[in-house]
C-alpha cells in the first residue's frame, strides 16, 4: 500500500486545532477549580454549569487525543491511511475531519461494535 503524502495545510490545521483545544481545556479546568458552595440548593445553576463543563472537558480531551494521533501519523508518513484496514481515507473526509484516522466504512463498523457492547437504556419506574 502506498503512503499518501500530507499537504502542509493539513498539519497546520491540526496544529491550530490542537492549540485551540489546549487553550479551551485550560480555561475550563480553571473554571472547575473555582470554589463551590458547600450546601448548594437543589437545581443550583452553578452545579449544572460544573457538570456541563466536566462533560465538555471529557469531549475536548477525546478530540485532543484524536488530533494528536493524526499529527503522529503525519510525522510517521501514514496520514490519510486508515489505521484499521490500511486503505486510503477519502480526501473529502479528511477535509471535513482532518483528525480522522479511520475510513468511513471502518468508522461505521467501530461505532456499530461500540453500540453493540453498550447496554440499552433502561427506564426505571
Amino acid at each position: 500500500m502506498s503512503k499518501q503524502t500530507p499537504v502542509p495545510k493539513e498539519k497546520e490545521r491540526l496544529l491550530q486545532e490542537q492549540a485551540q483545544l489546549i487553550d479551551e481545556l485550560s480555561r475550563l479546568r480553571e473554571l472547575m477549580q473555582a470554589e463551590v458552595d458547600i450546601e448548594p440548593d437543589e437545581g443550583d445553576a452553578e452545579i449544572f454549569e460544573r457538570e456541563k463543563n466536566a462533560a465538555l472537558i471529557a469531549v475536548l480531551e477525546a478530540k485532543l487525543q484524536n488530533v494528536q494521533a493524526a499529527l503522529r501519523l503525519i510525522d510517521k508518513g501514514n496520514y490519510g491511511i486508515c489505521t484499521r484496514c490500511g486503505k486510503p481515507i477519502d480526501p473529502g473526509r479528511l477535509e471535513a475531519k482532518p483528525d480522522a484516522t479511520l475510513c468511513v466504512s471502518c468508522q461505521e463498523e467501530v461505532e456499530r461494535l461500540s453500540r453493540r457492547g453498550r447496554p440499552g437504556r433502561q427506564i426505571q419506574w
